[in-house]
């Protein structure tokens, strides 16, 4: 049994016959009213177990977008229904204070429903992390006729909401695919080497290479032609997110508040998939640490975006270092030709120097190799620090790792790697400025 603030009040009245006959007898008798009214009210009340109660949430959302969790509550207790709803859902779900189609806040409703009818009840979920929302009971409170007092149970009704990464870099898509457009449409860019597909001969200019001068149509023509070459629409692009303990580091606020590395890598990915897959190329993704942690393959055309979607809702940071001869032996397992290689990590120099420069010097001898990470806008804010003496400390300490940092950027060029740095608002776009680059160049 249950009380209620009525019971309280209830109670409270009885000071005024305890003042007129101050006895403990007086007291007594009042309490066992007391309990008598509360008894029978609770009695009275409809049978909670007696509800029915079916829950609808849809299958996903996007991060911080609106969903609806719906309970439709009938009542088969042959008894008025008054209670109290509650749907319940994790902090994470951000189940609103004001939920829509009810009273009450945050997942709360009031009811009175008659004998065999139903109600619906909404509750406005906006989720603030990615990931599955896995709704917790659904609990019913029944009053009585005066709602001094009631009985209550909590019935499982399962609900399940997976939540797929917000994709806010998908506002830099538009103009990148207006470039993508006029690379398609202007003169065919001369590549050279193999697995590229003919476009037109043109006369030869100082600088182009001999291997590409068509000798019979030089014959024919008494100059010197040269094929021209248009580059491959059908390439491969292999996405690889780093999951390993280094993409937990929150960046993006100086009090530790900020969003993971992870969630700007996936943004990048997000952004990369879409203008790969409008290009035409096949994209594939590996989650990796120590295990493949979620994997895209085999998607293409208006099914790649969702597989990517729910392939990267699901992943968290793993507290382990990333076992980078395993990320060798996972893109070598899947391509077999030359390929894009995104490496979505961290320029951290200690883990470059052991365990990310053997990689890249292995992977570029046969495939194109982009390095992306994200920067800590907090280390440039310490660099800039100069008003007391351990501000001066600090940007010093934060201008060593920029110069560390520079050096290992350098020596990933040196093995062939494009490098890629930016802010985590920044990081979606340069890396799609750098893929249309590459592309633009014939290096994919």
């Amino acid at each position: 049994m249950v009380l209620t603030w009525r019971a309280a009040v209830l109670m409270a009245v009885g000071l005024l016959p305890v003042l007129v006959v101050p006895s403990v007898g007086t007291v007594l008798l009042w309490l066992l009213v007391v309990l008598v009214a509360c008894g029978a009210d609770a009695a009275l009340a409809a049978s909670p177990r007696r509800v029915a109660v079916q829950r609808r949430v849809p299958a996903s959302v996007r991060l911080r977008n609106a969903a609806r969790s719906e309970l439709v509550v009938t009542n088969v207790s042959g008894r008025r229904l008054r209670a109290l709803v509650r749907d319940a859902w994790p902090p994470s779900a951000g189940a609103q204070e004001r939920p829509e189609g009810g009273e009450g806040s945050a997942g709360r409703h009031e009811v009175n429903l008659p004998d065999h009818e139903s109600a619906r009840l909404v509750t406005t979920l906006v989720p603030t992390r990615r990931g599955d929302r896995v709704a917790g009971g659904v609990t019913v409170r029944s009053f009585g006729p005066l709602r001094l007092a009631g009985r209550q149970v909590t019935l499982p009704v399962p609900g399940r909401l997976r939540v797929l990464p917000e994709f806010s870099s998908r506002k830099h898509l538009p103009s990148r695919l207006a470039r993508l457009r006029e690379m398609d449409g202007r003169a065919a860019v001369q590549i050279r080497g193999e697995g590229t597909e003919f476009d037109s001969l043109r006369e030869y200019v100082v600088g182009d290479d001999v291997r590409s001068i068509d000798w019979r149509a030089t014959a024919r023509r008494r100059d010197v032609v040269v094929r021209t070459w248009r580059p491959e629409r059908d390439r491969r692009v292999l996405i690889v997110l780093d999951t390993g303990r280094t993409s937990a580091a929150r960046v993006g606020a100086a009090d530790g508040t900020g969003a993971p590395r992870l969630d700007a890598s996936i943004e990048a990915a997000l952004l990369l998939s879409a203008l790969a897959g409008h290009a035409g190329d096949r994209v594939e993704l590996v989650a990796f640490d120590r295990a493949v942690r979620a994997r895209v393959a085999g998607a293409a055309g208006p099914r790649l975006m969702p597989a990517v979607a729910e392939g990267l809702s699901t992943i968290d940071p793993v507290l382990l270092e990333t076992d980078w001869p395993g990320v060798v032996a996972q893109v070598r397992a899947r391509m077999s030709q030359r390929a894009l290689v995104v490496l979505l990590t961290a320029l951290d120099p200690a883990v470059v120097e052991s365990g990310l420069l053997p990689v890249v010097d292995q992977l570029a001898r046969d495939h194109q190799v982009v390095v992306a990470s994200v920067a800590d806008e907090e280390v440039a804010a310490l660099r800039a620090g100069r008003e007391t003496v351990a501000d001066v400390y600090d940007a010093a300490a934060a201008a060593r790792g920029d110069l560390e940092r520079t050096a290992v950027t350098t020596m990933l060029r040196r093995y062939g790697a494009e490098v890629v740095e930016a802010l985590p608002d920044d990081l979606a776009p340069r890396l799609a400025d750098t893929y249309l680059a590459l592309k633009a160049a014939g290096r994919l």
